[in-house]
């Protein structure tokens, strides 16, 4: 039995992951910014886990910023983040994309030099459970 289930947001890429994670980075470099197009990416790393596409691995696209590590995997139907293996064999997971509740909690903020001038203070923002009218 999988740990953890995940999809993209049509539903044409399914995973399982069985394992642990080590850690759970919010990251607030240039890059994750552009990738998420938010003030930072929500990923959580193993060097352990197994991934097992359930269906739609051929919809899954990957792109590695040249020169970096920087790699971020797709469905290129939706755009959603999906899992993918790092060249070191590490098994890197965009936290918005699993089914499955997850307990851990962020592990750190990373990169925080480069972290967004508008996301501070955000406690303080209103807050809407929907859509305000």
């Amino acid at each position: 039995m999988p740990d953890y289930l995940g999809s993209c947001l049509c539903g044409t890429v399914r995973f399982e992951i069985k394992g642990d994670f080590d850690s759970f980075f919010l990251c607030h470099c240039h890059y994750c910014q552009k990738d998420t197009g938010s003030a930072h990416a929500a990923n959580l790393f193993s060097s352990s886990a197994k991934l097992t596409w359930r269906s739609g691995v051929e919809s899954v696209t990957s792109f590695t910023f040249p020169g970096t590590r920087h790699t971020k995997s797709f469905c290129q139907l939706c755009g959603s983040a999906v899992p993918n293996i790092q060249p070191d064999g590490g098994l890197v997971v965009p936290a918005g994309c699993l089914d499955t509740e997850i307990s851990l909690r962020p592990t750190a903020h990373i990169f925080t030099a480069s972290r967004a001038a508008w996301d501070d203070g955000l406690d303080e923002v209103t807050k809407f459970k929907t859509l305000p009218e």
